[in-house]
């Protein structure tokens, strides 16, 4: 691939990441509308969003699957057409349960989308330049994390509910056209190849039990018999799952590919991770609206720190990675991380929303120099012949993250808040600022232990990479 052509390659799959990112989170923010609009109630609505991430998140591992046996290319423009045709349904949906049918279709696209395209951009890229390409992502990323709430509310308020859909049909096709001009044909496949039926199966109904359970455990109750049984479902399917592709000879998830010490163990650090900054995602928000009473406008000014911050550093770090090595950037970014979560704790009713504002600036820098590095350390010790599976596997790894972290946060911030208020109050929101203060600083605390946690595989994978034996053609472990 010439010089040129790998840039016009992260380029498409920049603008898969991009429209995906942003139909993550456009349509949040246009419930209330949807729910007016289809004359529906808010329960049968969230499934619009909830129906699209379960779906993103149970694909995606079939997907990176079906990229490494028929092409990662094939799966990426399958999947751009799938999501784009899907918006096009969706704009046109005559009730609430034809949009949430039409929104699981889009999941699917979404899915095809995401995980294959950190994959097409490790063999668009050289290795030596494999940090600054998925930092680039990154940045991406957050792009679509500053650009879809904003773009709702002026869509929503000037157009329609219909808009927020059809704004992807552009993104789509110019997208396509890229993908065409610029990603090189996929190779000859090798024959043999059989799709893992049954362990997709039960790979998809486990975690969208777990998914499930964590999601609405806060709503149903830790303790209902619903939630209880969800995740009793996927511990069974969980471990079906497991023996099943152990001994399985063609299995969709090969578990021998964990044996590498510094894939494995990077994806653990990544999972501790998210786990922790989830906790902000939930709980900042809040702390914004119901302890210095900002409005609505006010808040979103202020969580713009953050997809900023990160946006600048993680194409900044992938390319530091690239040239030097990711261990000292990825324990950097986590102590930075860890840093600033704690500084988020100490905040009170009485400190200045200036010192907030810088420490999510700080916490969006920390997440960026660990992010870039430590997923090309993954993808690059990665079996070639599972790219496709192991790009998957980190997107799957980030949704589990984010949604346990969300349910974990609620719980130990409203079980706080119980506790210094004498006994339980409904609802939770009505307690006073310093109360609800001392909740979130205990959350964050947490958060801040398990970004600290993250340090240890993260260590622990960097010296299994020093200590990795260089194949010919590879870049260096300390340059992976």
């Amino acid at each position: 691939m010439d010089e040129r052509r790998k840039w016009w390659a992260l380029a498409a799959v920049g603008s898969g990441v991009l429209v995906s990112t942003i139909d993550g989170s456009i349509v949040n923010i246009a419930l209330n509308t949807l729910t007016q609009a289809f004359q529906s109630n808010l329960n049968v609505v969230e499934w619009v969003v909830l129906g699209y991430l379960l779906t993103l998140a149970c694909t995606l591992l079939i997907m990176g699957r079906l990229g490494d046996m028929y092409g990662k290319r094939r799966i990426y423009l399958a999947g751009f057409a799938l999501f784009t045709l899907a918006s096009l349904l969706c704009a046109m949906a005559p009730s609430i349960a034809a949009l949430i049918g039409f929104r699981v279709l889009q999941g699917v696209g979404a899915a095809m989308i995401q995980a294959v395209g950190p994959a097409l951009l490790v063999t668009a890229f050289p290795a030596r330049e494999r940090g600054m390409a998925l930092g680039a992502i990154g940045s991406f990323v957050a792009a679509g994390i500053l650009i879809g709430p904003a773009l709702g509310g002026i869509l929503l308020r000037y157009v329609g509910w219909e808009a927020i859909f059809l704004v992807n049909l552009p993104i789509g096709a110019l997208g396509w056209w890229l993908t065409i001009r610029s990603l090189a044909p996929d190779h000859t496949l090798r024959p043999g190849q059989r799709f893992d039926l049954v362990g997709a199966l039960l790979m998809a109904t486990a975690l969208f039990c777990l998914l499930l359970g964590l999601t609405e455990g806060p709503l149903w109750g830790w303790n209902d018999p619903r939630i209880l049984g969800l995740f009793a479902a996927a511990l069974i399917g969980g471990g079906l799952f497991l023996a099943w592709e152990w001994h399985t000879p063609q299995p969709m998830l090969n578990l021998r590919m964990f044996r590498r010490l510094a894939f494995s163990l990077n994806l653990l650090a990544a999972l501790v991770l998210f786990l922790g900054i989830s906790f902000n995602l939930l709980l900042t928000p809040l702390f914004f609206q119901l302890v210095y009473q900002f409005d609505l406008q006010r808040t979103g000014f202020m969580l713009m720190a953050l997809p900023v911050a990160l946006s600048l550093t993680s194409p900044v770090s992938g390319r530091l990675s690239d040239r030097f090595g990711p261990r000292v950037l990825t324990i950097s970014g986590l102590i930075i991380t860890a840093g600033a979560l704690f500084g988020l704790s100490v905040t009170t009713p009485l400190t200045p929303p200036l010192q907030m504002l810088g420490f999510l600036v700080s916490l969006g820098v920390g997440v960026g120099l660990f992010q870039s590095p430590n997923n090309s350390t993954i993808l690059g010790n990665a079996p070639p012949e599972a790219l496709g599976v192991a790009s998957g596997l980190l997107a799957v790894v980030r949704t589990i993250g984010q949604t346990g972290g969300i349910a974990l946060a609620g719980a130990i911030w409203a079980s706080q808040i119980f506790a210094l208020n004498g006994g339980p109050i409904a609802p939770i929101t009505a307690a006073s600022p310093p109360i609800l203060a001392g909740g979130y600083e205990v959350a964050m605390r947490v958060a801040a232990l398990l970004a600290v946690v993250a340090i240890l595989p993260s260590l622990a994978g960097g010296r299994a990479l020093r200590r990795q034996p260089v194949a010919a053609g590879q870049a260096a472990p300390d340059q992976a």
